[in-house]
């Protein structure tokens, strides 16, 4: 496919779901697959509408990407490095070659900030290190849980685990002047650990910590609260607004501040979930797919005076 009607960038479960409404109204849809999605970090996900017994992040992709194709997407391995507008069009560089598309939608998503500890990679594979707490913070009832922090975001990270377990502490690895809540901490019973990263250990299946004033701790695993960055440079050089965290904002309809070029997914000011991010990809294609018809003049349109309603 040189050209296509609709770009997706990014096939995590944002983009592929995008990908599965256009395929289905039979749009002309190519989704550029940059490389491992956020989603395949996820060992078990156990809050995936549809799997109480859980299901891990590979699978999820594995099926989404089953179900685009089956409809007619196009999947192709690479990265965007380049996207303009061209007239009513937008011109992407895809692969070392340039493609025309009527509308875009990003799924780019966001970069995390990892801890940097020796094996930290194999040590999310095995729950012991986690980077979401909404997703997974059943699992971690009754357990003993640290949280991994530079700032007030791990205070607060921190204090949203009270919900699950007695036993919470917050390593605070950042200057002593970037937390000031120390007297909250106590409050909400939270153990408040200042320690360099070099002192953090991740064991077999334990953490542990060793603080400046030498009390050893120990835990059944660690949330990074490291925060992440989000992937919106294409955006940003069309002009979109962003945020002062460098997410892209979005109308009702997931369209951002340049018109034709839409969002979904983590890089979109909102909640880090897989049904978020999917509950916004069907809006934007749905919106996409209607602006295109609008376009073409294939729709009846609304009478004087009344409100237009979409599909």
């Amino acid at each position: 496919m040189s050209d296509a009607e609709v770009l997706i960038v990014g096939a995590g479960p944002a983009g592929l779901t995008a990908a599965t409404y256009l395929a289905r109204f039979r749009r002309r849809v190519l989704v550029a697959d940059g490389g491992q999605s956020r989603a395949c970090w996820i060992p078990v996900s156990h809050n995936m509408p549809g799997f109480p017994q859980g299901i891990t992040g590979d699978a999820i992709l594995r099926r989404m990407t089953e179900q685009a194709v089956e409809y007619g997407a196009v999947i192709e391995a690479g990265r965007v490095d380049a996207l303009a507008r061209d007239g009513g069009d937008f011109v992407a560089r895809l692969n070392g070659r340039e493609m025309r598309t009527r509308a875009v939608l990003l799924a780019t998503g966001v970069t995390d900030h990892h801890p940097d500890l020796p094996g930290v990679e194999r040590a999310i594979e095995r729950s012991l290190v986690r980077i979401c707490p909404i997703c997974d913070g059943y699992e971690a009832i009754d357990k003993a849980v640290a949280v991994i922090g530079t700032d007030e975001k791990g205070a607060r990270e921190a204090a949203f685990l009270r919900t699950y377990s007695d036993r919470v502490a917050l390593i605070h690895i950042g200057r002593p002047e970037d937390l000031a809540c120390g007297d909250e901490l106590e409050r909400l019973g939270i153990e408040l650990i200042r320690a360099p990263i070099d002192n953090v250990r991740l064991e077999a299946d334990r953490v542990t910590a060793l603080s400046w004033g030498g009390t050893f701790r120990s835990f059944d695993l660690v949330y990074s609260a490291l925060g992440t960055s989000p992937n919106a440079g294409l955006a940003e050089g069309l002009g979109a607004r962003t945020g002062e965290d460098g997410r892209l904002f979005v109308d009702a309809h997931q369209q951002t501040t340049t018109p034709g070029l839409y969002a979904a997914g983590d890089v979109v000011r909102g909640l880090n979930q897989i049904a978020v991010a999917s509950a916004e990809a069907a809006v934007a294609a749905t919106d996409i797919h209607n602006r295109l018809r609008q376009a073409d003049g294939l729709i009846v349109p609304p009478k004087a005076g009344r409100p237009e309603h979409r599909a």
